[in-house]
């Protein structure tokens, strides 16, 4: 379906591709070595995908300013993957080696800076002093939400709210600025820019809603491997969801284990999620991140741009990749 989105958006996706590129030039050979190599495993994209249809599906065209803003949203998200493959210690993404692994942590960290710093650039003279308060305060919510992460992987104790929370600084964040900048960037009135806000939240939670569960997903082969969430003391959704159906002691006692995890415990974790159905509470919390996602874009007018983004909307439950 990228394929499909990205034909559709046609001179948007070539000039975002243009943008995103002519962001990355440098003249030190280290920087353009390592750059290359990301640019040639590269993802989906799908933040500027978001961009791009937004600002179709409100006006029927992208100008510069929504460019700037879809290609910033990519150069700031994978700033955010090669600095938390670092604080991982990951050495593979996918399948693919990290920046780390190939070349240093240290190396690693200063090239997310790069990107960070180049995305900023883009949108630094952005017409709409707005949007630089957008991107700013995603970077802010980034960093707070690692933090939280990390204390609450310490302690153990994470709750829904806090579940929610981490999610929302560390991946929804990112979802917003990308949407609402692009409301933004054509002129949006305040209603259409509270709509978008509100499909954007939707989104991000859904999308990191199913990457969580996805983790707890072997039969689907993904291409990634499962557990890691375990192992890394991250208590998501399915976990939360074996906490809720389980009886206490069982939740106690796995609560307990977080603190010093392995592969036994992944083992366990699985099976207490398959026996206590965690996986239905999981995915009804998706479902309705979802459903209320399309429900935010009632008010836009239909278009084959909004078609798309219902599309993508409802995909984020059924995705497995």
């Amino acid at each position: 379906m990228y394929k499909e989105v990205r034909q559709f958006l046609g001179q948007a996706w070539t000039d975002f591709q243009r943008v995103f590129a002519e962001s990355l030039r440098t003249d030190i050979p280290l920087l353009g070595q390592a750059n290359a190599f990301i640019l040639e495993h590269g993802g989906k994209k799908l933040r500027p995908l978001f961009t791009l249809l937004i600002a179709k599906a409100l006006r029927g065209h992208c100008n510069e300013r929504v460019v700037s803003c879809a290609a910033a949203s990519e150069l700031l998200h994978t700033a955010t993957l090669i600095h938390d493959d670092v604080a991982d210690t990951a050495v593979t993404r996918r399948g693919v080696p990290t920046m780390m692994a190939l070349f240093s942590p240290t190396t690693a960290v200063l090239l997310g800076d790069f990107w960070l710093s180049r995305a900023m650039n883009l949108i630094i003279d952005h017409p709409v002093k707005r949007v630089l308060h957008i991107f700013s305060k995603c970077l802010s919510d980034l960093a707070e939400g690692e933090m939280i992460q990390l204390e609450k992987a310490r302690d153990a104790d994470t709750t829904e709210e806090d579940y929610r929370q981490i999610i929302y600084r560390k991946t929804t964040s990112l979802f917003e600025a990308a949407i609402v900048s692009a409301a933004c960037s054509v002129d949006a009135d305040e209603a259409e820019v509270e709509c978008c806000r509100r499909y954007a939240f939707h989104i991000g939670q859904s999308f990191q809603m199913m990457d969580d569960i996805l983790d707890y997903s072997p039969e689907l082969s993904i291409g990634k491997p499962t557990g890691q969430d375990i192992l890394e003391k991250k208590i998501t959704l399915p976990l939360l969801g074996l906490f809720a159906c389980a009886p206490a002691d069982v939740s106690d006692g796995i609560r307990k284990r977080m603190q010093n995890p392995d592969s036994a415990l992944v083992k366990d974790v699985f099976a207490l999620v398959k026996r206590y159905d965690a996986m239905a509470f999981a995915h009804a919390r998706l479902d309705a991140e979802v459903r209320q996602a399309v429900e935010a874009l009632a008010p836009v007018p239909e278009s084959e741009a909004k078609s798309y983004l219902l599309k993508l909307a409802r995909q984020m439950a059924v995705r497995t990749a």
